[in-house]
C-alpha cells in the first residue's frame, strides 16, 4: 500500500537568539512584578494613601506635598502609546521588505520615546516631594525611574537597529533584531499603563 504523502504548513523556528530574548523579558516581568508588590505591600501598610501624616513638621514648612499631577503623565501615556502603534508599522514595513517604511518607523518611535522621557525629566522637577519623602516618594521614584531606565534602554536599541537598518542590514527574510526591539518596546509600554494605572488612577 503506497504511503500517502501528507503536506504540513511551513512552520519558521525560533531561533536561540530570539529565544533567549523572550526569557529576558520573561525576567523583566517579574522584576516589575516584585516591584509593583513592594509597592502595594508599602500602600497597604501605610495609615492612608498618600501617606500625609508621615510627613515632618520640617518637611510641611518646605513646602512638601504627597500630590501627582495627572494630566502631564496622562499626556505622557498617550505618546508611548502611540509609540507602540508607530513601532509595530516600522515592523509591518520590513515584513514587506519595505526599508524606507522600517527606517521612518524607527525614527519616529525613537522621537517619541525621547519625548517621553524628557516629559518625565521633567514632571520631576515639578513633584512637590523626593524619593526621601515619605515611603510615597520612595516607591514612585523607584517605579517610575526604573522604567525610564528601561524606556531608555529601548531607545538606545531603537537607535542601533536605526543605522543597521540604514545600512541595509535587513529585509523582509531577515529581521529577527527588529522584531526584538518591537516586542521590547511593547513591554515597556505595557509596564507603564500598568504603572499609570497603579500611580495615578488607583487613589
Amino acid at each position: 500500500m503506497a504511503a500517502q504523502s501528507v503536506s504540513q504548513p511551513h512552520r519558521e523556528e525560533l531561533s536561540n537568539a530570539m529565544l533567549g530574548f523572550i526569557l529576558f523579558i520573561a525576567s523583566e516581568v517579574m522584576f516589575f512584578g516584585g516591584l509593583f508588590a513592594a509597592y502595594f505591600i508599602a500602600r497597604a501598610d501605610a495609615p492612608s494613601w498618600p501617606p500625609t501624616e508621615l510627613l515632618s513638621p520640617q518637611q510641611i514648612a518646605n513646602g512638601v506635598e504627597l500630590h501627582l499631577e495627572v494630566p502631564l503623565a496622562a499626556i505622557a501615556t498617550g505618546i508611548l502609546i502611540f509609540s507602540s502603534f508607530t513601532m509595530q508599522w516600522a515592523v509591518s514595513q520590513i515584513r514587506k521588505g519595505n526599508r524606507t517604511g522600517l527606517i521612518w518607523g524607527l525614527f519616529i518611535t525613537i522621537v517619541l520615546g525621547a519625548i517621553f522621557l524628557t516629559m518625565q525629566m521633567y514632571d520631576y522637577t515639578q513633584l512637590p516631594f523626593r524619593a526621601s519623602d515619605t515611603i510615597f516618594g520612595t516607591t514612585f521614584f523607584t517605579l517610575t525611574g526604573f522604567h525610564g531606565a528601561h524606556v531608555t534602554g529601548g531607545v538606545i536599541f531603537m537607535i542601533v537597529i536605526l543605522f543597521r537598518a540604514l545600512g541595509g542590514q535587513f529585509s523582509s527574510d531577515h529581521h529577527e533584531a527588529v522584531e526584538a526591539v518591537s516586542l521590547y518596546w511593547h513591554f515597556v509600554d505595557v509596564v507603564w499603563i500598568a504603572l499609570f494605572t497603579t500611580l495615578y488612577i488607583i487613589r
